[in-house]
C-alpha cells in the first residue's frame, strides 16, 4: 500500500478562502511527511493530456532524424532531446534506461533575455510534427497555472500571503519534459536504472504517466513504496529549491524509476522552478531560535545551474 495521499485541490482554485484553507493544510501535511502527493480536481482536460502522450510517443517513435534535429541545447539551455543514457541521475551509477525531450518556457523572439543568452534563456526546438507545438504549449502553459495554484497552498500553508510565490514564479525556469523509457531487454548493469535514485531540484513537479508503473518513492524509514497509476491525478512532489526556501520544514524525497520488463514507458514531467533572478532565501516564517537559517540565498538560475551541470557530465564520464 502506498502512504501517498490524495488531495483534491479543486477547492483550492474555485473554492472559499476556509475550503482553501483546509486543502493548504493537506498539502502542507504531505510536503512536511512523505513529500509526494496525488492531486485530482486540477481542471486539465483529459483530451489534452491524450494528445500530449500521443505526441511524445509520436517524436520517440518516429524517424531518427527528427530528434537527430532537436538536439539537446546542453545546461545553459536545457531544451532539446536528450539521448538515451544522455543523463545520470544517481552520482557513481551507469547512465539512466531512459530519453527525453525538454521544453521550456516560450519566449518572443525579441525578447530581451533570450537576446543576452542570460541563463536558462534559450528558443524552444521544435520537432517537424503536425500539431506538436500547439499542443505542448497549450499543456505547459495550463500546468505552469496549476503549480502557481499549488504555490497559494504552500503559502498559506507556511504563514505567507497567498500571492508571495507568483512574482517569483511569473517568468520561471519551467520545463516540460517528455520522457521514454524502452523495454527492458536484458539484465541492466548493475545499479542502473530508468531513472536513478534521485530528488527534484526545483519548487514542484507535477508528473503525468501512463498505465505502466514504475515509480517508487522512499519514505522516511528509508522504506520503498511503489507509486500506483492513479488515472487522471498527477503525482506531485516537492523538490530541492522549495525545501531550502523552507528552511526544510518541506522535505524533497528520493525516488527513483524502475523499468517494468517488455514494457514501453511515458511519463510527462512539470518542472516549476522560480524566476531565474528569484532570490531563494529562508522564509521568515521558517525561521525560529530553534530553528536558524540553513542556507544562504542564491538565484533560482545559480541553484539550478548547481544540480543540472553535474546530471550531464556524470552521464558523459
Amino acid at each position: 500500500m502506498s502512504n501517498i495521499p490524495v488531495i483534491d485541490v479543486a477547492p483550492l482554485i474555485n473554492g472559499s478562502p476556509a475550503q482553501a484553507q483546509d486543502v493548504a493544510k493537506a498539502l502542507g501535511n504531505a510536503c512536511r511527511d512523505v513529500g509526494f502527493f496525488y492531486i485530482t480536481g486540477h481542471g486539465i482536460p483529459p483530451a489534452l493530456r491524450a494528445r500530449v502522450f500521443e505526441s511524445s510517443a509520436a517524436f520517440f517513435s518516429g524517424p531518427a532524424s527528427i530528434r537527430q534535429a532537436a538536439s539537446f541545447s546542453g545546461p545553459g539551455g536545457n531544451r532539446g532531446y536528450i539521448t538515451l543514457g544522455g543523463e545520470a541521475l544517481d552520482p557513481g551509477k551507469p547512465a539512466d534506461v531512459k530519453e527525453a525531450f525538454n521544453i521550456g518556457l516560450e519566449l518572443a523572439a525579441d525578447d530581451p533575455e533570450l537576446l543576452a543568452r542570460a541563463p536558462f534563456r534559450d528558443a524552444n526546438v521544435w520537432p517537424d510534427i503536425p500539431g506538436f507545438r500547439e499542443t505542448m504549449l497549450d499543456y505547459f502553459n495550463r500546468v505552469w497555472r496549476l503549480g502557481r495554484d499549488l504555490h497559494r497552498g504552500f503559502a498559506l500553508d507556511l504563514g505567507l500571503a497567498p500571492d508571495f510565490f507568483e512574482s517569483r514564479l511569473d517568468k520561471p525556469i519551467a520545463t516540460l519534459r517528455l520522457l521514454h523509457y524502452p523495454p527492458v531487454t536484458r539484465p541492466p548493469s548493475d545499479g542502473q536504472l530508468g531513472a536513478g535514485v534521485h530528488t527534484d531540484y526545483g519548487n514542484v513537479t507535477l508528473l503525468a504517466t501512463d498505465a505502466v508503473g514504475g515509480l517508487m518513492v522512499q519514505d522516511r524509514s528509508g522504506r520503498w513504496l511503489d507509486a500506483p497509476v492513479i488515472p487522471d491525478t498527477f503525482v506531485c512532489n516537492i523538490g530541492d529549491c522549495l525545501m531550502r526556501w523552507s528552511n526544510d520544514v518541506y522535505v524533497s524525497t528520493p525516488h527513483k524509476v524502475v523499468s517494468p520488463p517488455g514494457s514501453d514507458r511515458y511519463s510527462v514531467a512539470f518542472f516549476l522552478d522560480p524566476n531565474p533572478d528569484a532570490i531563494v532565501a529562508c522564509l521568515p516564517t521558517c525561521i525560529a531560535p530553534d530553528r536558524p537559517a540553513k542556507y544562504a540565498p542564491i538565484t533560482g538560475a545559480d541553484f539550478l545551474r548547481s544540480r543540472l551541470e553535474p546530471t550531464y557530465a556524470l552521464a558523459k564520464s
